[in-house]
């Protein structure tokens, strides 16, 4: 991991991990922070939509969500500042944005539902992986090292992963976070080039014209 060049990138991982091995010891911090909408409605314990953020069900679902961050965050980190299209501010808006406005459908959803409870990074991740498809769609990425497959193949799957579990239903991971995390990703990337780049849009129009399955180096 490179800390000096993509440092907020590290950080959400770091925070991530650490976070996820605390609450998997103690679970009344699991309670106190997990999204759980009825009383989120009823005390207006609105932090939940972002503390629910770092929690993760079990080793395998922090593993995958990290596992993306990794690849795609440290992307847009650089593509903000880079591209001068607000840097870490900009960044941090699209993650956090990214868990308050997953949330936002779960909570309508379930609000009068005492039983229901999710949490995970998910909405946060599909607004990064999304936001970074925008710039460079076709770029390669190796799955277990071996599998080589294009950003824009590897965020599709991811999609139909999380669309997958989310109608199995048998876990608290809010899987129907990835759908509004990537809407609210491409949303917000796109305002913000619109408002200060213009420029970009005709690139990335053209960079999307240019498919590639497997991506390219």
């Amino acid at each position: 991991m490179n800390f000096t060049s993509t440092p907020i990138t590290i950080l959400l991982i770091l925070t991530n991990v650490l976070l996820f091995f605390i609450s998997s010891s103690d679970k009344n911090i699991i309670d106190k922070t997990i999204m759980w909408p009825y009383y989120v409605k009823r005390n207006k314990e609105y932090y939940r939509m972002i503390t629910s953020g770092f929690l993760h069900a079990d080793f395998m679902h922090l593993f995958f969500n990290m596992f993306t961050l990794y690849f795609f965050g440290r992307n847009i980190e650089l593509l903000f500042g880079g591209l001068e299209l607000g840097g870490s501010w900009a960044y941090l808006g699209l993650y956090f944005g990214g868990l308050i406005i997953s949330d936002i459908p779960c909570y309508f959803k379930y609000q009068d539902a005492y039983g229901y409870r999710s949490l995970g990074a998910s909405g946060a991740v599909s607004a990064v992986v999304f936001a970074t498809i925008l710039f460079s769609p076709w770029s390669s990425i190796y799955l277990y090292a071996a599998i080589k497959i294009s950003a824009a193949v590897y965020a599709v799957l991811f999609i139909a992963y999380c669309m997958y579990m989310a109608k199995k239903g048998h876990d608290n991971v809010n899987h129907d976070a990835h759908l509004w995390g990537a809407l609210f990703g491409l949303a917000f990337t796109l305002i913000l080039v619109a408002s200060i780049h213009p420029e970009y849009l005709q690139g990335i129009i053209e960079e999307l014209k240019r498919p590639s399955l497997f991506g390219r180096d």
